[in-house]
């Protein structure tokens, strides 16, 4: 199997609209800076194409997971058992 890309995940941007804070997109450095949205961050995962990782509250880095739940698709960090939510903690994307 072939390396994935890697990316390192900085900042968010919140879907204030959303009530169970589903966000709206993901982004983070190199050659400018890079957003995705949501839909597209769940495809290159699930598609195997990329992976990405963030840093949590205690300087650890950790994946950025695909769950589902009720039915829909969401990101979020392998499981810490540390609050806040290490997406939702990063500061919002420009």
């Amino acid at each position: 199997m072939a390396d994935i890309p890697t990316f390192q995940v900085t900042c968010h941007k919140p879907d204030n609209a959303d009530h169970d804070r589903r966000l709206q997109g993901l982004g983070g450095p190199g050659g400018g800076g890079w957003y995705r949205s949501i839909d597209v961050l769940i495809q290159l995962i699930e598609n195997e194409e990329n992976r990405f990782w963030t840093v949590d509250q205690g300087d650890n880095s950790v994946w950025i997971e695909v769950h589902k739940r009720n039915g829909r698709k969401y990101l979020k960090t392998q499981s810490d058992g540390v609050e806040p939510n290490n997406l939702l903690a990063l500061p919002e994307c420009p």
